[in-house]
């Protein structure tokens, strides 16, 4: 029986002793979260900072049909669907802190897009139309921030990008005419991010979804617009910011 019993005090003393050590590691890393070094901790009191970007992307037209569509003259058009094609972007950033969770941001960049639609015919072919372009794109945007941890902050982002394109092609396999493209365009854009403090400088990555509101469809007719009333853009980004 005493053996028994010093032996249970013994089991007892090491469960305290386990207990006793995790308690203090949580403590001691809790007090190293607390006070551990933060870079740059002045770096978000800049009136005005700068920087530069680079993103990829994928984006697809949003296709809505005319209504001639409907009508015997277009019985051979099964249906015509957009595919996600991937592109990036280079530019630059100008930020103005506005206040301690509020930030003005331009970002004028230049996009590479490739969009595609595949037009479906009922004798089972298909004619595509592949459309490059070159946009010179100017977004303006509001960036919302939360409170920084350590060396982490979460940011959401929106506003709206003008863009006018620089170049531009259509690469069709048909020797009929092409599918004619403004070379204007205006998107909403929304997204979300996270900032990280380097003893040097700031990285943030950033994932953007952009939609426009412009009818992409040039008034020059074709056999390929005629199905089509309105065409706009719709963008899915990831953005890498250095700043």
């Amino acid at each position: 029986m005493q053996s028994t019993y010093f032996r249970n005090k013994f089991h007892l003393l090491g469960y305290q002793v386990i207990v006793l050590a995790c308690l203090l590691s949580h403590e001691v890393t809790a007090q190293h979260y607390k006070w551990a070094r933060r870079n740059n901790p002045e770096f978000d009191n800049r009136k005005i900072s700068y920087g530069f970007m680079i993103g990829l992307h994928t984006s697809a037209y949003q296709v809505k049909y005319s209504d001639q569509f409907v009508t015997q003259s277009f019985d051979t058009v099964h249906s015509v669907q957009a595919q996600f094609s991937p592109g990036f972007s280079l530019g630059f950033l100008v930020n103005l802190r506005l206040n301690e969770v509020l930030d003005l941001r331009v970002m004028p960049k230049a996009g590479f897009y490739n969009h595609k639609l595949t037009y479906y015919l009922t004798d089972n072919t298909t004619r595509r139309q592949l459309v490059e372009t070159t946009m010179v794109e100017f977004p303006i945007l509001l960036k919302y921030k939360s409170m920084r941890r350590g060396n982490v902050r979460m940011y959401m982002i929106g506003g709206v990008t003008p863009a006018i394109e620089a170049s531009g092609k259509n690469d069709v396999q048909s020797t009929t005419a092409n599918l004619d493209i403004r070379s204007r365009n205006i998107s909403l854009d929304a997204g979300i991010g996270f900032d990280f403090y380097f003893p040097l400088f700031k990285f943030s990555q950033e994932i953007r979804f952009s939609r426009g509101i412009s009818n992409m469809l040039g008034s020059d007719p074709s056999i390929y617009s005629a199905p089509l009333k309105y065409l706009n853009t719709n963008t899915i980004s990831v953005y890498f910011i250095f700043q």
